[in-house]
């Protein structure tokens, strides 16, 4: 798990070194490459004959392919945007929205402590988006659009959730096949003119492989063996990783502002967590 979240926090410095690729076209090409990895992947792992297994019929199946499409579009759009740092710790109050979504959708019971962790780390989303809306402009369109991630993520999570109280258990893996693929049919019309050089197409294939399929093979491979609140917390390392990748790779140095807003995000998930793993412990 923490190989996944360090080849997650790959795509905000790689992106600061593509060359003429920009906005769509540079979330087209990643999503591109993450279907063709995805379906070579698939074949080794489950058969060639794969797609006939797939849950086709299920409403459940398509909502959570939508909610992978919105992600991989919205998460590249905002890296154009923003700093990662922005970005990633933005993105990291996706338990914490998955918790309120599953409260009001599901009636699922939260326990005190989360819902402590909820306001700290709201203050510290309103502290950062507070100095984002100061300075305006393509740093704040950034911020709101890395946003709708952890939303999508919620989404799609709760989705999981009531397929499996239902009796349809949605294989993770071919449902992030089919979000890249709804990702690449949405953002291919807007990605003309294609600009990308050689050397950007081979980063933006790199991350494809990479950064998405096969991390993402290896996370529901990981969620088999880890308990929830270790996937959960261990996943948070993604912030850490890329925002330190950002500041040694591409020399992006996060601001005082994302630093006292992040730390109070993180620190409230981490205590949270933290919390939930002993008490199931004891």
């Amino acid at each position: 798990m923490v190989l996944v979240t360090a080849l997650w926090s790959m795509a905000g410095v790689v992106t600061r070194f593509l060359e003429t690729a920009r906005s769509f076209e540079v979330t087209f090409w990643r999503s591109f490459f993450t279907v063709i990895s995805l379906l070579v992947i698939l074949a080794l792992w489950q058969g060639r004959r794969f797609g006939q297994r797939m849950p086709w019929r299920s409403r459940y199946f398509w909502l959570s392919g939508v909610c992978w499409s919105v992600m991989f579009t919205a998460f590249m759009v905002a890296l154009t945007l923003t700093a990662v740092a922005n970005v990633l710790i933005t993105m990291a109050v996706g338990p914490l929205v998955t918790a309120l979504f599953t409260r009001v959708l599901l009636r699922h019971r939260l326990p005190l402590r989360t819902w402590g962790a909820i306001v700290a780390a709201g203050a510290g989303i309103a502290w950062m988006y507070g100095r984002q809306f100061s300075l305006g402009g393509s740093q704040m369109v950034g911020t709101l659009v890395a946003l709708s991630v952890p939303i999508a993520g919620a989404v799609n999570w709760t989705v999981v959730q009531r397929s499996q109280a239902h009796g349809q258990r949605i294989d993770l893996v071919p449902a992030v096949m089919l979000g890249a693929v709804i990702s690449c049919a949405v953002t291919l019309p807007l990605a003309f003119p294609f600009s990308a050089s050689p050397h950007d197409l081979g980063l933006l294939a790199l991350l494809g492989l990479t950064q998405l399929a096969i991390p993402c093979v290896l996370a529901v491979w990981c969620a088999r063996v880890l308990k929830a609140p270790e996937v959960s917390l261990l996943a948070l390392l993604e912030v850490i990783f890329g925002i330190l990748l950002a500041w040694l790779g591409a020399g992006e140095a996060p601001g005082s502002t994302v630093l006292a807003g992040g730390a109070l995000v993180i620190g409230a998930l981490v205590f949270n967590e933290w919390l939930g793993w002993r008490q199931q412990g004891s």
